[in-house]
């Protein structure tokens, strides 16, 4: 169902405010305007967490595709592997997935394909996952009509030769446990965890969530640094509303390693 053309309004005005403070010098007049679009046509939202804009390009992650199928009434997806396609020892794994909108439908199919070399090394061990995800979301976004690719498809980069010499040798600024002079993402969240009083466990689930991930540790650098400035956000606007947000998830023990 759509929303009516006043309330359009009012949502992607709000979003699009979030957005430029998220983003500050990567919102265009022509990225505004598709971020129009999406919100008009399908309810996926900067504020619900289903957008990334990264390197100037909107992307859509799992959780945004999850919702829109909720929303739609989706009647369910089927996922499997492909079994010539995958090979466990050299973790190369391949799924089909098949979204059925309706009880008549006869299937939207997406595949998902996922080895060492196409993912982020933070998910290293996690292919079979990755594979699976990506095949789910090609599916919906098939389903749906969304042009835009989703931040799990992404591929990991190659880092030049140089950049590898670079991060293998030691820091000449004496910065031991940062990157290019700023905290790792880790630190980050620890600070901020600790500044505005969160439990960490409970802000580990929610940024799984947020992330499209089985567990934190799966999401990727720029997933994990989306949701760090998405978590500053609404810790620094709204505290107590992120609270019963936070308090929604299942509080599980720490682990010591």
């Amino acid at each position: 169902m759509k929303q009516k053309p006043r309330n359009v309004s009012r949502v992607f005005g709000a979003n699009l405010r979030l957005a430029r403070r998220l983003w500050p010098s990567q919102i265009s007049s022509e990225q505004a305007k598709a971020l129009e679009e999406l919100c008009r046509n399908y309810g996926i939202t900067v504020s619900a967490g289903d957008l990334r804009l990264l390197d100037g390009k909107w992307y859509v992650n799992h959780s945004g595709l999850i919702r829109l199928a909720i929303r739609r009434r989706c009647l369910g997806i089927r996922v499997e592997p492909v079994q010539q396609f995958c090979d466990s020892s050299s973790n190369r794994w391949v799924f089909k997935a098949t979204v059925y909108k309706s009880p008549g439908s006869r299937g939207f199919v997406g595949y998902g394909d996922a080895d060492p070399s196409n993912i982020s090394s933070m998910v290293h061990g996690a292919e079979m996952r990755v594979a699976e995800t990506r095949a789910v979301n090609r599916a919906l976004r098939k389903a749906y009509g969304i042009g835009l690719c989703s931040v799990e498809e992404l591929g990991s980069p190659r880092p030049s030769v140089a950049n590898q010499s670079n991060q293998n040798a030691p820091s000449a600024n004496g910065n031991n446990g940062h990157q290019n002079g700023r905290p790792r993402l880790r630190d980050r969240l620890c600070l901020l965890i600790r500044q505005h009083r969160l439990d960490t466990s409970l802000v580990k689930a929610y940024a799984a969530d947020y992330c499209g991930t089985s567990t934190l540790r799966d999401a990727s650098r720029e997933q994990v640094e989306a949701f760090i400035n998405h978590l500053t956000e609404r810790a620094s606007n709204d505290r107590e509303a992120l609270l019963c947000h936070l308090n929604s998830y299942p509080k599980q023990e720490e682990t010591t390693k």
